[in-house]
């Protein structure tokens, strides 16, 4: 049986998976080494105490999926159902111009003449030519209702489950220090300092966020930093900063991140020539952080954060929300109450300490968008200093000036992303970011292929440049006295260093 493969075997294994991502620069030489295969019968607790839930292990986890894809290869019948599945992932995220032609070959292939006619005459009669549904839209449910039944309980019978068993058993190794090599620090946090760190076995880049265990104590940090490092595992979206893995040392908890090289928006807002970007710009960093606001609030996460020092741009030009710390999960059904964020940025009902769900988001994407595009926050003058009861009654009161840089779509998504009253502001009056996304603003915008990463990004960051103060000039944090750590902290500290989080293990290394 393959899946007590000997180590050249494993190796080969670990080869194919790894070879999408080449020779990481970085990678140990020890590589194939650590990310040893154990013995099958090592994974019996696991295999044991794993949910057996097809949605989770099947479509979810990365390394799950793959292994049961390539158990429906060796089957005509489930080979069928997963091209499909993949016909229609391809067609849902073809440009609009060609989605017709795409909805119409899907399915003249996969569905029997009479249908494929009957489509075909829709089309002629321009009924449904947006979209081929039911047909390519209905049946994907039923098909992952079919393969989780009789399909998935062979899977879990198979050695193809027994693989990934295996994979799981390495993902649940111990991370410690030793994991990572460490390079220099990028900036500082509100516990200690975030550096550039990567991972020795397949040479991915990181950024390590430090929150010292004296620190977080004398300012009673523990439950934000529990907070943070909960929300983080959880959230898996392309627009919100991963955490990959979280461990301790003697001195510090440490939090492994996406790596985001190409600087905050507030640098690129006011360090980059004149204050502001152009609306084709700000348009698009507006989409993006609508979708990553989408993925929060859909895991019922209201982030209370946004504003340009917290949105984070990677390689490419794409961005990424960031800094969790007041972030906070809103029961089903349940309101929250809580007079946080950043003066500026905090909807009316918050500065009123009233009760709210997602509101304030929607509202600090507004303030964002009209800092973007006017180059200054709409209540407050960078660099000019005015009382925080000043501000607040500008938030509560005084209704925004646009200038001439705003079209009349620009404006007019500002001013209903920045109505005063919760109840009537966009995104809020039942449908969430459907709301936001459906404004004309963003008509040129194929959200399907953003969410995808298949629409390039209208700046792309300068891979020699660096987008942040100097290191050199970020201050050093002092040394923490009159702090001790006592043996009962070890219960926080144990919450919070759990290890490799699953999905972006998988995709590291799956790449």
């Amino acid at each position: 049986m393959w899946w007590k493969s000997s180590e050249s075997q494993d190796s080969l294994m670990l080869s194919c998976l790894l070879l999408r991502g080449g020779n990481r620069k970085g990678k140990s030489k020890k590589w194939k080494q650590m990310l040893q295969f154990p013995h099958i019968s090592m994974c019996e607790e696991l295999r044991q105490n794993t949910e057996k839930d097809y949605s989770t292990l099947c479509e979810r986890q990365p390394i799950g999926r793959l292994l049961f894809r390539q158990f429906c290869d060796t089957r005509p019948e489930l080979r069928c159902c997963v091209k499909f599945l993949d016909a229609v992932a391809e067609y849902e995220v073809t440009p609009d111009e060609k989605r017709r032609e795409c909805g119409q070959e899907l399915v003249n292939k996969y569905f029997n003449p009479k249908v494929a006619a009957a489509f075909s005459l829709r089309l002629e009669l321009g009924v449904g030519c947006e979209s081929p549904d039911p047909y390519v839209l209905f049946f994907p449910r039923l098909i992952h209702d079919y393969l989780s039944m009789a399909p998935f309980a062979d899977y879990l019978d198979s050695m193809y489950y027994n693989r990934f068993l295996q994979w799981k058993w390495l993902e649940r190794q111990p991370v410690t220090k030793n994991t990572f090599r460490q390079y220099r620090v990028l900036g500082k946090g509100g516990f200690g300092e975030v550096c550039a760190c990567q991972v020795r076995a397949t040479g991915k880049m990181y950024a390590c966020k430090k929150l010292e265990k004296k620190r977080i104590k004398k300012r009673k940090g523990e439950s934000m930093a529990l907070n943070e490092k909960q929300i983080l595992e959880k959230v898996n979206s392309r627009f919100v900063v991963s955490l990959a893995y979280a461990y301790e040392t003697k001195d510090a908890l440490c939090l492994v991140l996406t790596l985001m090289n190409g600087g905050d928006l507030k640098f690129h807002i006011y360090h980059m020539g004149e204050s502001g970007f152009d609306e084709k710009r700000a348009v698009f960093y507006s989409a993006e952080i609508c979708c990553g606001l989408e993925d929060l609030h859909r895991e019922r996460i209201v982030y209370r954060d946004l504003k340009p020092e917290n949105i984070l741009l990677d390689d490419h030009g794409h961005i990424r929300i960031s800094d969790l710390g007041l972030a906070v999960h809103v029961p089903e059904g349940q309101t929250i109450k809580g007079r946080v964020g950043t003066v500026g940025y905090m909807a009316p009902e918050v500065v009123k300490n009233e009760r709210y769900t997602f509101s304030p988001d929607w509202w600090a994407l507004g303030c964002l968008l009209y800092e973007m595009i006017e180059g200054q926050s709409p209540f407050q003058q960078r660099k000019k200093k005015i009382k925080r009861e000043e501000v607040e009654k500008l938030v509560r009161e005084v209704e925004e000036e646009y200038s001439s840089k705003f079209s009349e779509d620009a404006k007019s998504l500002c001013k209903m992303l920045l109505a005063k009253d919760p109840k009537v502001r966009l995104g809020c009056q039942g449908n969430g970011a459907s709301e936001v996304k459906a404004h004309p603003i963003f008509r040129s915008i194929n959200f399907k292929r953003l969410e995808a990463g298949m629409l390039e990004p209208p700046f792309i960051p300068d891979p020699q440049a660096i987008y942040c103060k100097d290191v050199l000039d970020i201050e050093q944090f002092s040394t923490v006295k009159g702090v001790d750590l006592e043996p009962k902290d070890e219960s926080f500290y144990s919450k919070v260093s759990t290890g490799s989080v699953s999905i972006p293990w998988q995709n590291e290394v799956s790449y």
